[in-house]
């Protein structure tokens, strides 16, 4: 019977496109899921021990065939022939966001992220990696995103708790501390550790002898203004046209 069921979870996942879950394997075999997760692992074992180009693994909650890693380079090169469609910088890092803070709305990721993500999240939504999980319960009651089995399932995980730690990603307390110290340099600071500039040279300009030169002519081209040549004009102005004196 063993040698049956055996047979018959790799029949049901041969033709499976997405992953069978233990219970429903256990109710088309009319066995325990407890069985069904034993008999799986027993098989999962036998195909690797036998070094085939595929293997039976848990993903997303339920069992499938895929490719052996090893193999992944010509499987690649068959799958991606032709085909250029690659996600964005900006969707990947928008699905990192949501598969490490989820449940999370979009206010929390473009805080997080420092622009604007509506765009992106109908992208995601429209590939099936991300959907709508619940509401927050605060004001407002924000709708709240999380990744899908289909999340899972392309990354060969079986749960959100299978992603890589972000231990490794973030960096250091002394590389903390020092960037924290480097940023709060006042100005004081930056002219104490900077290098003193070299004092400019004063231009060479002009004596106290030579301004007195240039300003003689500036001073006789002023009274050379008024007329003096023989008084004439000059009583004309003080007396009016009469040549009377008005008072000046």
């Amino acid at each position: 019977m063993a040698s049956e069921a055996a047979r018959a979870i790799e029949a049901i996942l041969m033709v499976a496109s997405d992953p069978v879950e233990p219970g429903l394997l256990a109710q088309l075999l009319e066995m325990s899921p407890l069985a069904i997760e034993q008999l799986c692992d027993q098989l999962g074992a036998e195909h690797r021990e036998s070094d085939r180009g595929f293997v039976l693994i848990r993903v997303a909650g339920g069992y499938r065939f895929q490719s052996h890693p090893d193999l992944a380079p010509y499987v690649e090169r068959f799958v991606l022939e032709g085909q250029n469609a690659r996600m964005s910088a900006a969707a990947l890092e928008t699905l990192a966001i949501v598969a490490y803070k989820q449940p999370v709305s979009r206010a929390q990721i473009a805080s997080i992220r420092g622009v604007n993500a509506d765009g992106v999240m109908r992208t995601l939504q429209q590939r099936g990696l991300i959907d709508e999980v619940g509401r927050d319960p605060g004001p407002g009651q924000a709708v709240l995103y999380g990744t899908t089995p289909l999340f899972l399932e392309r990354l060969g995980l079986d749960t959100v708790a299978g992603l890589p730690s972000l231990a490794g990603f973030v960096p250091g307390p002394e590389v903390m501390e020092a960037l924290e110290h480097s940023l709060q340099v006042g100005p004081a600071d930056a002219e104490n550790t900077s290098e003193p500039e070299p004092e400019a040279e004063p231009e060479a300009g002009p004596t106290d002898e030579e301004d007195a030169v240039h300003e003689i002519p500036a001073v006789e081209q002023a009274t050379s203004v008024a007329p003096h040549d023989n008084g004439d004009d000059g009583n004309r102005d003080r007396h009016g046209g009469n040549g009377h004196y008005d008072g000046a």
